[in-house]
């Protein structure tokens, strides 16, 4: 994963405040305090990955304004097998041998 400038600063930010937080997990898991620090280790290891990894901001973008545009414009091969699965067929509409630039004459 490459990260661009403004990714390396979310990251480092997400490290200042997991750091202590993992710090002290493991502080509370030598203590003896087993439930507490796991959970705590837990939940740093979670500020730095779901960011990086699960909430991207550009794939959210790319994903909401996919499913604001129209199945015919948003380029993706699964929408349209979708729709020629769900007993759209494509032969039987008089634009489809316009758009395949087939004439009645099949050349």
């Amino acid at each position: 994963m490459r990260l661009g400038l403004l990714d390396m600063i979310g990251l480092a930010a997400s490290l200042v405040f997991a750091l202590p937080l993992a710090n002290y997990a493991v502080v509370r898991l030598v203590a003896g305090e087993v439930a507490l620090g796991a959970g705590l280790l837990v939940v740093a290891v979670a500020m730095v990955v779901l960011p990086q990894y699960f909430l991207d901001p550009a794939r959210i973008a790319r994903r909401l304004l996919s499913g604001l545009l129209p199945r015919q414009l948003r380029g993706d091969t699964d929408s349209a097998d979708a729709g020629r699965e769900s007993g759209a067929d494509e032969s039987e509409s008089p634009d489809a041998a316009a758009v395949d630039g087939d004439d009645a004459t099949g050349r």
